[in-house]
């Protein structure tokens, strides 16, 4: 089906679709690791501590991924519509230099200073072990980690979005079969949890390795591509400043966040608010499932000037990602014993779970919005709008909620709160510019 001239609701449910289950498996991933190290290491509320302590780093990971991996398929689905095969081979061949280079960078630069660097992110002294044990080995997978994720937007943007999906799904069963071996079985503990994930992201990125090895398809490995251009990675870091600011601010928000609930609740909190994050989480990556199969749909129709496809299908995905958060917003605020006895059985982590979750859900079915408006930008390759939007959620409203709240509302409250405070304001901003982009557009057509 053509994305210029097919059904837009076809379209997006052909993209979208293999997207989702994609990333809700991408989601219960990271479950898995927190539901198996929470029920099989002692004891179970400190590793838990110990891996929120590690999220941080994550985002960081993500933040430098998505510079290159969001940049770099977005430019090529504009590249495709546009017919320019032969520059968006160039920009395949840019990305796979630059995430093996950011890559082996960020490792060696964080290696060293690992324990001084997850005391700054929220570690104690009784859960630097466990954020420790993990992270060694995350570290020395980084680089494999950068390019499977690179690869996989890759895959999405050239028009193999099922392709994209069935190397997630192996990733997520290669994981769910390997942890209970490695933390059970072998006895690993939290560093069995680190090696599945680190081998499943490998086995996953030799799938992938197969498809682009094949000479047929548009987007190939091939001679020539692979000489960083000027031009080229000018334009996928600009493209990609968007979301990997976004990390950046998540990275930063989360050690905040990290710091605030240690010094207001101790790891017992800290560990609260991992379980809520992994929640959080799997309902956000349903949403960016449907971001991903509206990107390529925006973005050629965008490139071929075909305005009122672009508003239709960005319409489409809204209303998709309104009704997510919806439900997830009933979901844990009418269920929230049951999502976090998925996680632990101690009283005292699941009390303070239940009560930060219903807070942070409390607006959101305005996340789904937000955050579907905002791709929108970055879909189009409007990326200073698009970094403006993550700005402001992050950086103006939410980091100084963090800071000020606290004070205010009884520490740990007022950290909790924070949250949905900020996820109100920036869905106004948001709401805004969208409407004056889709009046443009209109008048343009």
């Amino acid at each position: 089906m053509s994305l210029g001239s097919g059904n837009i609701r076809k379209l997006l449910t052909q993209y979208s679709v293999p997207a989702i289950i994609a990333m809700t498996a991408s989601s219960l991933y990271n479950m898995t690791d927190s539901i198996f190290i929470g029920h099989g290491v002692e004891p179970g509320h400190l590793a838990i501590a110990g891996l929120t302590v590690t999220f941080p780093f994550m985002n960081l990971a993500a933040a430098f991924g998505s510079l290159v991996g969001v940049g770099a398929s977005t430019l090529i689905s504009i590249k495709l519509g546009q017919k320019d095969y032969a520059l968006a081979n160039r920009v395949f061949g840019n990305t796979l230099t630059l995430n093996t280079i950011i890559g082996i960078l960020l490792s060696a630069a964080c290696f060293p200073f690992l324990d001084p660097i997850l005391y700054f992110f929220g570690a104690s002294e009784n859960t630097i072990g466990f954020a420790r044990d993990y992270m060694q080995i995350i570290i020395l997978g980084n680089v494999i980690t950068h390019i499977y994720f690179g690869q996989n937007a890759i895959l999405r943007s050239a028009g193999f979005p099922a392709m994209s999906m069935y190397a997630t799904l192996l990733s997520v069963a290669v994981n769910c079969i390997l942890n209970p071996i490695f933390i059970f079985v072998f006895g690993w503990g939290i560093k069995g949890a680190a090696w599945a994930t680190v081998l499943a992201q490998s086995i996953s990125l030799i799938f992938q390795m197969r498809h682009f090895y094949n000479r047929k398809n548009i987007i190939h490995f091939r001679r020539g591509i692979y000489t960083l251009h000027g031009a080229i990675v000018k334009k996928i870091l600009s493209i990609g400043m968007s979301p990997f600011l976004m990390n950046i601010c998540a990275c930063l928000i989360v050690i905040l966040i990290n710091r605030g609930m240690r010094e207001y609740g101790g790891d017992v909190s800290v560990g609260a608010y991992g379980i809520v994050n992994r929640i959080v989480f799997m309902f956000l990556m349903v949403v960016m499932g449907f971001n991903q199969g509206m990107q390529p749909v925006a973005g050629y129709n965008y490139g071929a000037g075909k305005y009122s496809r672009v508003t239709e299908v960005t319409k489409l995905t809204i209303l998709c990602g309104i009704t997510v958060t919806t439900v997830a917003f009933l979901v844990c605020e009418i269920f929230p014993e049951v999502m976090i006895g998925l996680f632990t059985t101690r009283p005292e982590l699941i009390a303070e779970s239940v009560y930060g979750m219903r807070i942070v859900f409390a607006v959101f079915p305005l996340v789904g919005f937000q955050m579907v408006a905002s791709n929108f930008f970055l879909s189009i390759g409007m990326s200073r709008k698009a970094i403006f939007l993550s700005l402001t959620r992050q950086v103006l409203f939410l980091i100084p909620c963090l800071l000020i709240l606290p004070h205010f509302l009884g520490g740990i409250l007022g950290i909790w709160i924070s949250l949905p405070v900020s996820d109100f304001v920036s869905t106004v901003v948001t709401t805004v510019l969208l409407i004056r982009q889709f009046r443009k557009m209109d008048l343009s057509n």
